[in-house]
């Protein structure tokens, strides 16, 4: 992991042509607003499903001012009850010219099943608004991620948490990784932020058709 950890960002360092265009989009590095969060950009490195590094320079992470808010929550939420833990995000806007990158590296997947991965460009997601976020739990003591039983963007029935119970029984994953999956549901819950059924990362504020009234497509 290349992470970016809290209170590490340089105050005055100078930022990419990507970068300044999510600033001039009017967004907010998160760490800005709460450094004690920590960012590993999976798709700043090829530690990703596709083996590509598709946001080259960047290395931070950026949400509207009022989302960027509701993790802060989270993040204390997160604090107050397991003080050695933080979140750690993994994505969070996603400019909707690398929607179109992900969803065409899958091309191999007729499109109604992409669907399931992906979001298909063409209607958008909310990270293209910023009203989304992946993300997991840093144990900073033990300097080391929470096991969550599977790896981000997972494309399997493990990473599902409504298959959580199924996959128990069948030994596939243990007590500890769901008991980690729901801390980490129950600090988003409580900060606003709603969970999906097909990844346990994944965090949605608001519905599409709200984000798409409220925020701006990033591009």
């Amino acid at each position: 992991m290349q992470i970016q950890e809290p209170g590490k960002t340089p105050e005055l360092a100078p930022i990419g042509s990507f970068e300044q265009s999510l600033v001039d989009q009017g967004l907010v590095d998160i760490q800005e607003v709460d450094p004690t969060i920590y960012v590993d950009l999976k798709y700043s490195t090829t530690d990703n499903f596709f083996g590509e590094d598709v946001y080259q320079e960047l290395t931070r992470a950026y949400l509207p001012l009022d989302v960027a808010e509701e993790l802060k929550t989270a993040n204390e939420l997160l604090k107050f009850d397991y003080p050695d833990y933080r979140l750690l995000v993994f994505d969070a806007v996603r400019p909707h010219r690398i929607q179109t990158i992900l969803w065409e590296a899958l091309d191999s997947i007729p499109p109604l099943n992409r669907k399931a991965f992906v979001a298909d460009p063409a209607l958008g997601s909310l990270h293209n608004y910023g009203c989304a976020v992946d993300l997991s739990i840093y144990d900073v003591r033990a300097d080391t991620l929470l096991d969550m039983g599977t790896k981000y963007d997972y494309f399997g029935h493990l990473a599902y948490p409504r298959k959580e119970e199924e996959m128990l029984l069948s030994g596939q994953l243990n007590e500890k990784q769901i008991a980690n999956r729901r801390i980490l549901r129950k600090m988003m819950g409580k900060a606003g932020f709603t969970p999906i059924n097909s990844e346990w990362w994944h965090f949605n504020t608001t519905s599409l058709a709200v984000a798409k009234e409220k925020y701006k497509l990033i591009e």
